[in-house]
């Protein structure tokens, strides 16, 4: 899996990048399969901005984004945002076809 960083007008530190490219990797290991993830730092002024862009090829993109003071609160939002939606789309098929059709009925 392929993992692109950009950094908007912000300088992060390797460790940063590491924390980021081992969260992004350990979450990529719980989908089927995982094309790319990018991996957006953004800076403006006193706030950080986290953004994470997970492309999957039988689910449409996975996005999450957060902000903060500091890039590593932000981070640890942004992979947490992106395990809920994993966690979703791993919900069985049966679960949530029974919801939709008791909201049917009633």
């Amino acid at each position: 899996m392929d993992i692109i960083f950009h950094e908007h007008h912000a300088n992060v530190s390797v460790h940063m990048r590491q924390r980021a490219s081992s969260g992004v990797r350990r979450l990529a290991t719980r989908l089927d399969r995982a094309i790319d993830a990018v991996v957006r730092f953004e800076e403006d002024g006193p706030t950080r901005r986290v953004e994470i862009i997970l492309r999957t090829p039988r689910h449409k993109r996975l996005v999450a984004k957060a902000e903060g003071r500091f890039f590593g609160p932000a981070l640890g939002i942004v992979l947490l945002r992106l395990r809920t939606q994993i966690a979703a789309l791993k919900k069985p098929a049966r679960g949530r076809a029974a919801r939709t059709h008791a909201a049917v009925r009633a």
